[in-house]
């Protein structure tokens, strides 16, 4: 990157007033071992605004109650704020309707619910089901439970040593007895952002539904189901800026309709016999028992905050922080980047020669620097590359270069102990 270069991406930076951000971010206002806190680990689960903090802790102060039930003021209150969330759910993805946007635990549960719900009832012996190599273990374990369960055939989508899809054997992996396509839109290992809209076309082509796994896409761009034309879309509201335990699963409203409830007890009811229950409409089909009403509260905020911010905006400074990274790691006798991609996100995985990942991690938390180390529930990459972990550094929008500046210099210090 020449010097005109960096400039332009440095000039990216300003996109956002970062010490004005950094201040709705109270957790980043800290020491750690003595060291002002850079916290790299936004793959695994991001830091949450005062704004989303606060919400919470308004709903649990004045509204909580429990939806759907109540006659008295909590209640409604509680469920106007449920449903309220909902509906920005549904304006942060453009979904058609807000039947279609079902609270679930996060992007794991919502896989789960759609391998049971929708793939179960249409897969017998013989048929596939297609993933990628380089998807999380959130969508792999389900469809290999469900292959075990009806006898069923995993395919997997290959990958290429830049981290990249190898799409030239696509259209004969896309054939008849292919049930279900299931994607990353992001992969959370090595910061890849697939090409979607080429590979859902060649789905759709041959009328096989897709399903995205989006955990790691929402926090950093636009997301537009009805563009993608995906048939489902999952992901995790701890990754970007709300609370643990809350997600969404997007669906097609028709495709919903059709799919038996996955769990069964209160609210995802209409009446109950011992000879017949008649389930609810939807949304509420798919929501059994008491949901996360604050985590979902949460959630609402957090889509607020980042709105408020500009996608748009948090999309171009996390660009220039892994673009800027990306160029000083690369200086670096002895560092090795895994995962080289043209089209990437907010992650830069690496190798630190003779030193192992779980050490780096170590001797970085030692310097205050927070970051992962591990196969980050991405083994099939790991053993594609032939290592067993790499140390992970994630970005979001409230980082800073000065955070970067820190990365190096823990690297450093890692392979000055080492040498």
């Amino acid at each position: 990157m020449s010097q005109t270069e960096l400039k332009a991406v440095r000039d990216s930076l300003s996109a956002l007033d970062i010490a004005a951000v950094r201040r709705d971010f109270p957790i980043l206002d800290q020491k750690v071992n003595g060291h002002t806190l850079a916290y790299l680990d936004n793959a695994a689960s991001s830091q949450k605004p005062v704004q989303v903090i606060e919400a919470v802790n308004h709903y649990y102060r004045h509204d909580n109650a429990n939806v759907h039930r109540g006659v008295h003021q909590l209640s409604q209150r509680a469920t106007d704020a449920y449903e309220g969330a909902r509906s920005k759910v549904r304006g942060f993805l453009n979904a058609q309707s807000d039947k279609e946007i079902i609270f679930v635990r996060g992007a794991t549960e919502a896989i789960n619910l759609v391998a049971q719900s929708f793939v179960r009832p249409n897969i017998e012996a013989g048929d596939e089901i297609l993933i990628s190599h380089i998807e999380h273990h959130a969508n792999i374990v389900p469809w290999q439970m469900l292959c075990e369960q009806t006898g069923a055939k995993l395919k997997v989508i290959p990958m290429t040593e830049t981290g990249e899809l190898d799409l030239s054997g696509l259209d004969d992996l896309l054939n008849s007895r292919t049930k279900i396509l299931a994607i990353g839109q992001v992969s959370n290992a090595l910061g890849t952002i697939n090409p979607l809209k080429e590979i859902i076309a060649k789905a759709k082509a041959k009328s096989i539904p897709v399903l995205v796994d989006g955990a790691q896409a929402v926090p950093h761009m636009k997301v537009d189901v009805q563009e993608l034309d995906c048939d489902f879309y999952v992901f995790s509201g701890h990754k970007m800026f709300a609370p643990t335990g809350i997600g969404a699963l997007y669906g097609k409203q028709a495709l919903l309709e059709a799919m038996p409830p996955w769990q069964g007890g209160g609210d995802m009811i209409l009446s109950v016999s011992f000879d017949h229950t008649e389930y609810n409409a939807l949304p509420y089909k798919f929501e059994a028992g008491t949901p996360h009403i604050a985590g979902a509260v949460g959630l609402g905020a957090a889509i607020d905050y980042m709105q408020d911010l500009g996608i748009d905006n948090i999309a171009a400074h996390e660009h220039a922080l892994l673009d800027i990274a990306t160029q000083r790691l690369q200086q670096l006798d002895g560092v090795r980047i895994i995962g080289t991609a043209k089209q990437k996100a907010s992650v830069l995985s690496f190798m630190i020669e003779d030193v192992h990942p779980h050490d780096v991690g170590t001797i970085f938390d030692q310097q205050g620097v927070a970051i992962r180390a591990g196969h980050h529930c991405a083994q099939p990459v790991m053993q594609f590359f032939g290592i067993a972990a790499t140390a992970r550094a994630s970005f979001a929008f409230y980082n800073t270069e000065a955070e970067i500046d820190a990365l190096v210099n823990a690297i450093k210090t890692t392979q000055e102990l080492f040498a």
